[in-house]
């Protein structure tokens, strides 16, 4: 009998070390979940779609579409848009015709390995792409270079505070984001090392505190992949000038687009960004 459950016990513990392998092998596959290439910029009623290509640090070459508001062309402001860890940039479409609605130009880009983009991506990758980016918008012309303001919606927040720290932004806004990429991991797979696996930190909890610009921290307390807890977590330690905005709905739905006050919020607060 000992040694059946000596046997027992031994091939739990082989089970486990091949789960454990198996996870510090595959990781990325559980972090990023690429969607597939967009077809071409579609038209809309209050925004002008051009289709852009921009070549990134390290010769990885990203697909985004530039949104500009249709009515006399100018712009008040610019966001460029750090989308979160699935699908592509055609699904943000309804975002950047949001901030059309508001005078603002938008930037949406896939990360390298997502949608046209070329690439693997990896936390430093995003880092890069995001740089990239920043750098096409800045270089726009008719887009005030001081009036930028980073959108990051979940894994796409942690991305926007990091570019917050090597680039000089008006303003980031973060949507259902996470205190860090090891918090999520460790609350979905309690029963795995995560903390000592994980090679994406994303620890936002640890930068936000250091961003000199305005930061909006935009949470559900119904979203049920990250929770709220987070987002006010992540809310109490970024310094002044900061505002947090409660809205509703679950992590893969559209968030402060739903509700015309909460659509308000945003804009007052980006107004008052640009206007710094």
């Amino acid at each position: 009998m000992k040694r059946r459950v000596l046997s027992w016990i031994l091939a739990a513990i082989a089970a486990y070390v091949v789960v454990v392998l198996a996870f510090w092998i595959t990781q990325e596959r559980l972090i990023y979940f690429p969607g597939p290439r967009p077809g071409r910029p579609p038209a809309s009623r209050i925004a002008e779609l051009s289709e852009e290509w921009i070549d990134a640090s390290d010769g990885v070459r990203l697909h985004a579409w530039l949104v500009r508001p249709r009515a006399n062309g100018a712009v008040s402001g610019a966001i460029l848009v750090c989308h979160g860890n699935a699908g592509n940039i055609e699904l943000r479409l309804p975002l950047a015709e949001a901030f059309a609605g508001m005078g603002l130009a938008t930037l949406l880009f896939d990360y390298r390995g997502y949608g046209a983009s070329t690439g693997k991506p990896s936390e430093k990758g995003t880092y890069l792409d995001a740089e990239a980016a920043f750098d096409r918008l800045r270089g726009e012309p008719g887009i005030p270079a001081e009036r930028i303001a980073a959108w990051g919606e979940s894994l796409g927040g942690a991305i926007a505070i990091e570019l917050g720290l090597r680039r000089k932004l008006a303003a980031v806004v973060v949507e259902d984001t996470f205190t860090s990429m090891a918090e999520v991991g460790a609350d979905l797979y309690p029963w795995l090392p995560v903390r000592l696996l994980l090679r994406a930190r994303y620890d936002s909890i640890g930068k936000v505190g250091r961003l000199e610009c305005p930061i909006l921290v935009i949470h559900s307390p119904e979203d049920d992949v990250v929770p709220f807890d987070e987002g006010r977590r992540l809310f109490e330690a970024a310094r002044e000038p900061k505002r947090f905005l409660s809205t509703g709905g679950l992590h893969e739905e559209t968030g402060f687009l739903t509700d015309e006050k909460w659509r308000a919020e945003v804009r007052g607060f980006l107004e008052g960004a640009f206007a710094r």
